[in-house]
């Protein structure tokens, strides 16, 4: 059956995500709860004391699929496999989020000028009792920036809904020196391992 026949749940309100999904004909329903991220009081972005950034977004991620299944019950929905992702920055083992204000997109992108940094995105499709999950790790380079570059990049809101401050499908491509992994890892769902998640949880693909 093509998977353009079956259907996911998405549990993530990320256009990046339902854009690379689309990319590869994947057929898929938004799970929220309301208008908020499917994300209940027990699923939260805080990082756990002493706890590692590929640990940190796994666990993340394993959480947010678990509130989808948990909304897929409540609401007595059709079953479908259900598929949640997180994806996390890290510089010098240090796990960059997504910036609170003008202030902590200056200090990330600053650190990041010039460096050599991580970007991890950890993948989970659930389906029933089954959980399938990969996380996936690429390194990019940061071309040095100016004080003039940050400033001029963090005046739209682009920065602000992104692990560590940038988006590499944006204008931030310019900033980008080289990339060793998964583009579309970079962009928040490696299209590579998510197929091959979703082809073990019983879709076809192409």
């Amino acid at each position: 059956m093509p998977a353009t026949e079956q259907k996911i749940y998405l549990a993530s309100k990320s256009p990046r995500r339902r854009e690379l999904l689309r990319q590869i004909g994947v057929n898929f329903e938004l799970l929220l709860l309301r208008e908020q991220a499917p994300r209940g009081p027990d699923v939260t972005e805080a990082v756990l004391p002493c706890e590692h950034a590929a640990d940190y977004v796994a666990r993340v991620t394993r959480e947010k699929a678990a509130c989808a299944a948990g909304i897929m019950q409540l609401r007595r929905l059709v079953p479908h496999p259900i598929l949640a992702a997180d994806t996390t920055v890290v510089l010098d083992d240090q796990i960059l989020g997504k910036p609170a204000d003008l202030t902590e997109a200056t200090q990330m992108l600053t650190a990041l000028s010039g460096r050599a940094h991580q970007v991890l995105t950890s993948i989970v499709v659930q389906q029933g009792d089954q959980v399938w999950q990969i996380t996936q790790s690429s390194d990019v380079i940061f071309t040095p920036l100016s004080e003039q570059t940050i400033q001029a990049y963090c005046a739209p809101p682009e920065p602000y809904d992104k692990a560590g401050a940038y988006g590499i499908q944006g204008s931030a491509a310019t900033f980008i020196q080289h990339i060793a992994g998964s583009y579309t890892g970079i962009m928040g769902l490696p299209l590579f391992e998510t197929s091959q998640l979703l082809q073990q949880a019983g879709l076809r693909i192409l």
